[in-house]
């Protein structure tokens, strides 16, 4: 396959402490992080960066994490987000129905958590790409045909 993409995962959290050994999971799988500490900060940088996932906290001070996921995926709805939660799994799935969470995080994720999530999100990116080269030579096949029947 071609060269690797940089995997881009913004982390929104007011407390960098309960994220820092998932922060250093992260970054030793030569992962790109980048730090918000409010959903309102999260947000300005989500409209002028792209991300490949945003991993956001229980609690952001301003806001509560699916309250921000709900934010995020109305300005992108492509981005993959993660949710650190307490709630009870059934609990989750409830609350979050609809928000297109890759994962729930327990509290003060570790490295374990994070690499399982990078697998999950590889695997996604993954076949987004596969989907736009299919798309794209799709496409190309679409004109290369409309010549020919234009010749």
């Amino acid at each position: 396959m071609g060269e690797q993409k940089i995997i881009k995962i913004l982390l929104v959290s007011q407390d960098k402490a309960a994220m820092s050994a998932f922060k250093a999971g992260l970054e030793e799988n030569q992962v790109q992080t980048a730090w918000a500490e409010s959903g309102g900060n999260a947000i300005a940088k989500i409209a002028e960066k792209s991300f490949d996932l945003v991993v956001t906290d229980e609690n952001l001070g301003d806001m509560t994490g699916l309250e921000f996921i709900e934010k995020v995926i109305s300005i992108k709805p492509m981005v993959n987000c993660a949710a650190v939660t307490s709630l009870l799994p059934a609990d989750f799935h409830e609350a979050s129905e609809g928000l297109g969470i890759l994962m729930p995080l327990p509290v003060s994720p570790g490295q374990e958590q994070a690499e399982k999530l990078l697998s999950r999100l590889k695997t996604i990116l993954e076949v987004v790409s596969e989907a736009q080269i299919r798309s794209k030579g799709k496409a190309q096949a679409d004109r290369e045909s409309a010549a020919y029947k234009g010749m």
